[in-house]
């Protein structure tokens, strides 16, 4: 089965360098392709049956977004042939090449009318952030996990061996986070503590100082003798006349 069926007499003879590189890989997808389309999906949910058909577009445009941008051992116009082909899901590619979206598994798992509250499919959430039990393949594509911090994204829905790895990461990340909610939480005692103790010696410096006991009882013996002492020079004086 040779791909350029697709196109057209004219586009045929334009076909650029380097297709045979490409043509026995491709035409191995579309045979694939061509096997889970019509692949039994009895016992299978309704987007289960599709899952195949995600990975399988996948696996395709990543081996030609590889050639392309990762190894450049295929040409610009051939690239661009193979878009116009259809041949090359451009919109896939140049999400690859986005911060964030290296694995991204499918176009559908970052549309929001898809999901049920507006957001982006369960596999965008690394794994370490969820919960065990939120572990399971996005319904419409399949995909575990295509979070580019995960290891080995994207983690589809038959992938064994990934969740012991994880289980040992989510329990780190834990730690991480009950640490630094600790730290915060003494941080904030500290700053009470201080502005505590401020607060005490303030009133501390308010307060009256008590009286020495013993200054207080010299007072008392010296107001109880009465009266100021005589000077001795004005009583004999005094007497002289």
């Amino acid at each position: 089965m040779n791909h350029t069926f697709k196109l057209s007499k004219s586009q045929r003879k334009r076909i650029p360098e380097g297709w045979d590189l490409v043509e026995p890989t491709l035409m191995e997808f579309e045979e694939r392709m061509r096997d889970a389309v019509n692949e039994s999906h009895e016992g299978k949910r309704k987007t289960e049956a599709t899952w195949g058909i995600t990975r399988i577009h996948w696996e395709k445009n990543r081996f030609i977004y590889e050639l392309y941008y990762k190894k450049k051992a295929i040409s610009k116009q051939l690239f661009d042939y193979l878009v116009k082909a259809k041949l090359a899901d451009q919109n896939l590619i140049a999400k690859w090449r986005k911060p964030g979206y290296e694995y991204l598994c499918s176009l559908q798992a970052i549309n929001s009318k898809y999901t049920n509250f507006g957001t982006v499919a369960s596999c965008r959430v690394p794994l370490k952030l969820r919960n065990p039990q939120q572990w399971g393949p996005a319904v419409r594509t399949g995909c575990v996990s295509c979070a580019s911090c995960d290891k080995g994204a994207p983690i589809w829905w038959f992938h064994t061996g990934w969740r012991e790895h994880f289980e040992e990461e989510r329990r780190k990340h834990l730690e991480k986070q009950n640490k630094g909610k600790k730290r915060a939480g003494e941080e904030a005692e500290d700053i009470r503590g201080d502005s505590a103790v401020e607060e005490r010696l303030k009133r501390l410096k308010q307060m009256q100082k008590p009286e020495d006991p013993l200054l207080k009882e010299a007072k008392e013996e010296e107001g109880g003798k009465g009266g100021v002492p005589k000077d001795d020079g004005m009583a004999a004086g005094s007497s002289d006349q």
